[in-house]
């Protein structure tokens, strides 16, 4: 479908058009005539999908008619990383080139006068505020935002947002807005916790979910069945046989990224650590020397495996196995995005990982190629997951059944 097929203002499509964005992908087809229905909406949208633009295109549409209250804030965003908040921002900055439509982004890690900023823009009543739940919550407290003439009330990212402990926050911010407010959920999965958040505060919604994407064809992606003793080993032979450049390794833990970083660096490769525990100022400058080859190996948990646009990346290692099949793509996905669309992921897979690995490859309806290991790291063991499907529990560890 065109953009000039939707019921979209002319100002709207005229910046549509200076950004040559003239097809809809599926997920702004489906939602884009919802939202400007008015209907409340619980959507399963994953990163790279359009979503962004599916639910800021009918947000700006709406506010360019001029029918709400000026020096309000008439919409929220909410965003669970200062990084997506900033590059929600950015999409609606370039949207709205050709509407008188303001926007402001509410973050934290910041300094005193990014603080002051933020502040006067809520205070004078930007229409649009991007937020990350800690930080609006802490001007709510303050008393240096109104919240009374919300009309719109969006979550990006809502899974995430419950992942990182954020779920009180969001409700006492919902409590804080108008009863007549339209609210719009956007997540990458539907786990029980998100169907829960949407029933206790959509209205009637219409629910839109588009089929979970598969890791494209051109990433080769392959595995090593090995012991938890063997996996540093077979990385380190793997980047001495050739030099590792835009490479991510992700482990489900900041611990584990912590150490695997430091050892890394104990064996003089050019790495650094990407995790929750580092001053937003220290990310920031994490990231921007990943993007500038300054450095060429990230170690990290899953807070960048979502909502950053990373290209070019040439490896992805999966340390240990994710949590979810969903976050497998997701962090796989993190390659095969740059100009030559090819990439490689290599994930370990040591026994009591077995059936959780069996089950990204059920979810994916294939079978991953497992890379034999080399005699010189002794001997491996067999690929049995469902010999050790109990594993996980013997252990102690939750164990999480396929949905």
């Amino acid at each position: 479908m065109r953009f000039d097929e939707l019921n979209l203002e002319d100002a709207v499509l005229d910046g549509l058009d200076a950004m040559n964005f003239l097809e809809t992908t599926p997920i702004q087809e489906l939602t884009i005539p919802l939202i400007l229905a008015g209907k409340d909406i619980i959507a399963c949208a994953q990163t790279g999908t359009g979503k962004t633009a599916a639910y800021v295109l009918p947000l700006i549409n709406e506010l360019s008619k001029g029918q709400h209250i000026e020096h309000a804030v008439n919409a929220i965003i909410m965003a669970p990383t200062r990084e997506l908040a900033q590059q929600i921002d950015q999409q609606i900055e370039g949207f709205s080139y050709f509407i008188p439509v303001s926007a402001v982004a509410v973050y934290g890690g910041t300094d005193g006068i990014v603080w002051e900023q933020q502040r006067k823009g809520l205070e004078t009543g930007a229409d649009i505020v991007i937020a990350t739940p800690g930080r609006l919550l802490s001007h709510i407290k303050l008393g240096t935002v109104d919240l009374s003439h919300v009309s719109y009330f969006i979550l990006d990212e809502a899974d995430r947002m419950l992942d990182m402990g954020f779920f009180e926050d969001i409700m006492q911010i919902y409590k804080c807005l108008p009863s007549l407010c339209q609210i719009v959920m956007f997540s990458a999965t539907m786990p029980p916790k998100i169907r829960t958040l949407a029933q206790t505060i959509l209205k009637d919604p219409e629910e839109v979910k588009i089929a979970i994407s598969r890791p494209p064809e051109t990433i080769m992606q392959t595995a090593y069945i090995c012991y938890d003793m063997q996996k540093l080993k077979i990385l380190e032979d793997l980047f001495n046989q050739k030099t590792p450049q835009r490479t991510i390794i992700f482990s489900s833990s900041k611990i584990k990224v912590k150490e695997l970083s430091a050892t890394l660096k104990r064996m003089k490769f050019n790495v650094a650590a990407m995790h929750s525990d580092l001053e937003q100022s220290q990310r920031e400058e994490v990231m921007r020397s990943f993007k500038n080859g300054h450095i060429d190996i990230l170690v990290a948990t899953d807070v960048v495996a979502r909502g950053i646009d990373i290209n070019d990346i040439k490896l992805v290692v999966n340390f240990d196995i994710p949590h979810d099949p969903e976050d497998y793509v997701h962090r796989i996905g993190r390659t095969a995005r740059g100009t030559n669309g090819e990439g490689l992921s290599i994930t370990f897979v040591a026994p009591e990982e077995q059936s959780q690995f069996k089950r990204i490859e059920n979810f994916l309806g294939k079978t991953i190629y497992k890379i034999p290991v080399d005699a010189k790291f002794g001997t491996a063991p067999l690929y049995e997951p469902d010999k050790h499907a109990n594993t996980r529990r013997r252990k102690g560890r939750p164990f999480r059944r396929e949905k």
